[in-house]
């Protein structure tokens, strides 16, 4: 292992103390930006939620919205949330043709009573002169009253420079002469939006060194970058590179069109990687950053959306290990295929099994799950076999690990039996009501615990009413009494259900993949297959269920 590479996996333990080093500020706009992603509207506890999560974390600024825009976002800074980061308020510079203390919009921003205010201001001549419709210096003056009314307020004045990599193509001296008058008038920062997101990062490099050879402090210059190109996060480090000490951002990269820099990205970089890690401090340390991934998903969750499965750092297949070569050298040393130790994100280490696997995949993954078996067991081509064959029937054990180890541990004579399924039962009922239609799913589960039969029933209705279909009411049923070990299963919940329909073997089969979570934020995946998808979805059920109870019910029973 190089020095380097010690460095990422494993700095701030045990090192010597460095040299001073250089700070760096992360400026959260999740809160607006990502806001502005098609499909997502957040409510208002839902933004004090996340406003909660992002100063846990440890940011620097929150920018809360855009006070009077809308009605959240008004209520949001009406109550706003004890945080110790800075939040920012949001809004534009004020109109032509008034003062800046008789602009109503800019008011609005100040009356949200914020520490902070972030206001957009252009710098690029063609949308001066055509959006807004006025002469470059009477946008330069609005600039210049708007920072230092906002100021003269005792509150601390951002510039977000909108389009100014457009705007300094264009014309450099005028774009240079936007930032230098919200500097003079008093600006903290001043921050370069690549509003249109088609800067590629080297330009992004070259412009900010030429900005602060002009002379703009580093020190009060900020970025902020779109995806549209997908090097919103290159473009942001070579902003960095170059000597911007503000970097904005967005958890998850939530933003409009492609979206912004994500933050959940920028964040693990700027403390593991470096040289990054070793030049500059951040409001985070090491303790917040292992619950980036539980943010990042709390975040997924309030927006009822899949977890990107590859997103860097936080994704499930971030630290995934499919290839047997690479999965026997991560049994010698995890540094040979992983750049960082997943376990400082809060992530973990996945050796996915399929019918390419082999025996270095299958002992690596064995011991992930606690299970130590000698190279050369018999017991381990068993398993090798079975997954073969369960994967010619349709089953997809790569991207279900938690049914891969309830397979192995069968076949290793080392699963607990907790419970058995005797029958269930699923029906499914159209009704006419008034003058329309319902359907209402019920579902029948009968198991035997400890010799007693067990008979659960639950319907599909949830508790607004609204009809969630036949194998939520299965999943309810199962899940409804378990008798000792029900209190071990009461965390669980599903958060993902995927169906595909696949060829297998010469019969083609429903395939169910179903993601669990419980109160610790494990999540797992499991799969069941039949040509009937009631009873694909059925067998993944199972397995998750058993797949808890595996892992916490030995805990439970022995209290």
């Amino acid at each position: 292992m190089d020095q380097t590479e010690g460095q990422e996996r494993g700095a701030g333990q045990g090192a010597a103390p460095g040299p001073v080093k250089e700070r760096l500020w992360i400026y959260d706009t999740t809160l607006r930006d990502g806001q502005q992603t098609q499909g997502v509207q957040f409510s208002t506890p839902e933004k004090r939620q996340i406003a909660e999560a992002l100063d846990r974390l440890g940011v620097d600024y929150i920018e809360g919205g855009w006070p009077g825009a809308n009605p959240t976002d008004s209520e949001f800074f009406a109550a706003l949330p004890r945080v110790r980061a800075r939040v920012a308020a949001f809004g534009m510079t004020k109109r032509a043709g008034r003062s800046a203390e008789n602009d109503d919009v800019l008011a609005a921003v100040l009356d949200a009573g914020t520490d902070t205010v972030c206001l957009v201001g252009k710098t690029h001549e063609f949308h001066v002169t055509t959006a807004l419709g006025v002469t470059l210096e009477e946008n330069l003056e609005a600039i210049r009253a708007s920072v230092a009314h906002v100021v003269a307020k005792g509150r601390e004045a951002i510039l977000d420079a909108e389009h100014f990599f457009d705007g300094y193509r264009a014309n450099p001296a005028y774009a240079l002469d936007c930032l230098q008058a919200a500097l003079g008038a008093g600006a903290r920062w001043v921050v370069l939006c690549d509003t249109n997101g088609g800067t590629l990062p080297a330009e992004v490099g070259r412009i900010v060194a030429e900005v602060i050879a002009a002379g703009v402090p580093g020190d009060r210059l900020g970025i902020h970058t779109h995806d549209d190109t997908g090097t919103a996060v290159a473009a942001t480090l070579a902003a960095v590179d170059a000597g911007a000490r503000q970097v904005q951002g967005t958890l998850n990269g939530l933003g409009e069109r492609c979206g912004n820099a994500n933050l959940t990205t920028l964040i693990p970089t700027f403390l593991l990687k470096e040289p990054y890690a070793s030049r500059f401090e951040t409001g985070i340390d090491r303790e917040a950053l292992s619950g980036m991934v539980r943010v990042s998903r709390m975040l997924d969750d309030i927006l009822n959306r899949v977890p990107r499965r590859a997103s860097a750092y936080v994704g499930a297949s971030a630290f995934a290990h499919k290839a047997g070569l690479h999965a026997s050298a991560i049994l010698k040393d995890p540094a040979t295929y992983e750049h960082v130790d997943p376990a400082l994100v809060g992530n973990v280490r996945v050796i996915p099994m399929s019918n390419q696997a082999g025996q270095s995949n299958l002992r690596a993954r064995l011991a992930e799950a606690g299970l130590e078996v000698p190279s050369g067991d018999p017991r381990l081509g068993r398993i090798l076999e079975t997954v073969k064959a369960r994967e010619d029937q349709g089953y997809a054990y790569d991207s279900a690990q938690a049914s891969f180890e309830l397979v192995a541990r069968r076949e290793l004579g080392l699963l607990p039996s907790f419970f058995e399924v005797k029958r269930y039962r699923v029906t499914v009922e159209r009704r006419r009501v008034g003058e329309g239609t319902m359907t209402l799913s019920e579902a029948v589960v009968v198991v035997l615990i400890d010799g007693q039969r067990v008979l659960s029933v639950s319907e599909s209705l949830d508790e607004n009413g609204t009809e969630r279909g036949p194998v939520n009411a299965l999943s309810k049923a199962l899940a409804k009494d378990l008798g000792r070990w029900q209190s071990v299963i009461d965390d669980m919940r599903l958060v993902d259900f995927k169906v595909r329909i696949t060829q297998g073997g010469t019969e083609a089969a429903t395939r169910v993949i179903i993601d669990s979570e419980d109160g610790q934020g494990r999540r797992w995946s499991t799969v069941g297959v039949s040509p009937n998808i009631v009873d694909a979805s059925f067998e993944a059920l199972l397995d998750a269920i058993n797949w808890k109870l595996v892992r916490d019910a030995r805990q439970e029973d022995s209290r």
